[in-house]
Formats: C-alpha cells, sequence, structure tokens
C-alpha cells in the first residue's frame, strides 16, 4: 500500500464528508494505493456515525473509535500500530489541513529519502495574541532544547516512513514533539515542508492557551528522557554525589576547626556552616535515592493499557 492517511479529531462531524472527498480525490487522481484512518478520540456529536457511512461506500476507510476522550497522543499511538502503508500522513480533521499536499509529502519520503517531513503553517488564521505569538515562544524553545531546525513542531500535517511510526512510542501530550521522538530513536533525516494553512470552516477549536504551558512541560520533560530517561542515575546520582561531598567537606570542616583550631570557640550547633552540611547531604541522599529507583523502575516497568477502544471497523 503507498498511504495511509492517519485522521485523530473530536467533534468534527461537519467536515468528515468534504474531508473524505477532498483526500479520495487526490488519491485517485494520483492513482496510489491508500487507507484513511479515522480516530475518533471519543467525541459526543456524531463523528462516528458519519465514519460508518463512509466506510460503507468505501473501504478504503477504517475507524477507530476509543471508549472516552484520551487526547490526540493516544490517538495517534493507535493509529501507528494500525497503518500499513509504506508512506504514513497524519492530518487534522478540521480541514485546515490541505489534502492537496500529499503528493509532495509522499514524493519527499519515497524519492528524496527523508524519514519525516514536518509541515510549517508559515501563514496562519489563527488569532496571532491567543496562537501565533504563543506557537513562536514555544517552537523557539522546542528548536534551541532539540537541536532540530523546524518552524513548526506542532504542525498536524506530517508525512513518515512506515518504519519511523513503528519505532516510536506517542504517549502523553508528545504528539507535539514526534520529530524529537524520532530523532531519538535514530531516525535523523528529518525535513520540513511549507504547508498551506487554511481557517477554520466549522466548528471552533479543541485547545487553548494552555496547550502552549503543557507544551513547554513537556518539553522539559522530553529534553530530560532523550538524555537521562535510560540511565536516570547519571543524573541524579551525579547531583546527589555533588550535594553529599560539599556537605561532608562542610563538615570536615566543622569538624578539624572544633578539635584542633578553636575548641572554645561557639557550638558547632550556633554556625551556619553546620546547616548547610546537613541540608546537602540530606539533599544529596534524596537525589542518589530517586536515581536508584528510576533505575529500579526502569528495569521493573510494564507496559500499561493508556486507552481503550469501544468500536473498529475494517481494523
Amino acid at each position: 500500500m503507498d498511504i495511509s492517511v492517519v485522521i485523530p479529531l473530536l467533534n468534527e462531524e461537519e467536515s468528515l464528508n468534504e474531508l473524505y472527498d477532498w483526500i479520495a480525490k487526490v488519491m485517485q487522481s494520483n492513482h496510489y494505493s491508500y487507507e484513511i484512518l479515522f480516530i475518533d478520540d471519543g467525541s459526543t456529536d456524531n463523528s462516528w456515525k458519519v465514519i460508518e457511512k463512509l466506510s460503507e461506500k468505501d473501504n478504503n476507510v477504517k475507524g477507530i473509535r476509543f471508549q472516552k476522550n484520551y487526547g490526540k497522543s493516544q490517538a495517534l499511538n493507535a493509529g501507528f500500530k494500525k497503518v500499513t502503508g509504506d508512506v504514513i500522513i497524519t492530518m487534522d480533521a478540521d480541514l485546515q489541513d490541505s489534502p492537496d499536499e500529499i503528493p509532495e509529502l509522499y514524493n519527499l519520503i519515497k524519492k528524496d529519502n527523508f524519514d519525516l517531513i514536518s509541515g510549517w503553517k508559515k501563514k496562519r488564521y489563527d488569532s496571532k495574541i491567543r496562537k501565533n505569538i504563543p506557537s513562536k515562544l514555544f517552537n523557539a524553545a522546542a528548536r534551541k532544547t532539540s537541536g532540530l531546525k523546524l518552524h513548526d513542531f506542532n504542525c498536524g500535517l506530517k508525512a513518515y516512513k512506515n518504519e519511523v511510526v513503528k519505532n516510536i512510542d506517542v504517549n502523553g501530550e508528545m504528539h507535539r514533539y514526534i520529530p524529537v521522538l524520532a530523532k531519538n530513536a535514530g531516525f535523523v533525516n528529518i525535513g520540513e515542508k511549507v504547508v498551506a494553512h487554511q481557517a477554520r470552516k466549522y466548528g471552533v477549536t479543541k485547545f487553548g492557551i494552555d496547550r502552549f504551558i503543557n507544551g513547554f512541560l513537556d518539553l522539559i520533560t522530553i529534553w530530560f528522557l532523550s538524555k537521562f530517561g535510560k540511565r536516570p542515575m547519571h543524573l541524579f546520582g551525579l547531583l546527589g554525589t555533588i550535594m553529599f561531598i560539599i556537605g561532608c567537606t562542610f563538615a570536615f570542616y566543622l569538624g578539624i576547626d572544633k578539635l584542633f583550631l578553636n575548641p572554645s570557640g561557639r557550638l558547632i550547633t550556633q554556625r551556619p556552616q553546620f546547616y548547610m552540611a546537613l541540608v546537602t547531604m540530606i539533599i544529596g541522599t534524596q537525589f542518589f535515592l530517586a536515581g536508584f529507583l528510576g533505575e529500579i523502575i526502569l528495569r521493573t516497568k510494564t507496559d500499561t493499557k493508556r486507552y481503550n477502544i469501544s468500536s473498529k471497523i475494517n481494523c
């Protein structure tokens, strides 16, 4: 199969028929073999009924329905496990991503041998204060932290080699950082393409300003995981050892001073160095134990189920 299109959605019943028609037209005019996989992330409208009707008239349409809303990352994770195409295209269901971009994205993966192509919505139709400015700040921080020179990490329109989506684990709210996850997994041929951004035609956005706050917190998480996720003792053990040595140094100094240099001076407990020594040794011990426990958890953890699927179509 040439292309799998993965579309996570939440309450997008108005746009689904139009989006399907647009994708099918692009696929058929380019003679691609394809599948369209809709992942209904707990919609409360008639989105699933629309998907069922689409699947009845076209066997290329597939669907996964979550028991409740688990988030975009979990929806993408479920979709990535099911798709079989050589190239996987992800896009949002709100018609702000243009299916006309698919042929060029496909060629960049198949002919130019990119592992991943991330869309860049250079010209946007979103609110400048609520989305554009926070997005620029977020992307600047992501570039600095990850080392990837992408302008739009969070663009929903992306293209991947099949082996990329099969070797990354998208969880929590890490869909914003899929290029970083791919890089950490060893897929370094990552590019970018300017894509059209359409004004929202139906409904309202499902994301508020809080997504950028969460995004920055997730950025710290993924930075930590990329550097120390497999070896937490290297960070916490090092910090703990440094803190403990500092504390022991103060304690040794206080002991020498009291025993040999100034026996008649103030009591040790009346000197600020005593409390500095005590606090740093306690913190150092806690850091060391945190690293030790992290190593134990890594070696004993088992995969947990992150979402429940209530229905499937053609999957």
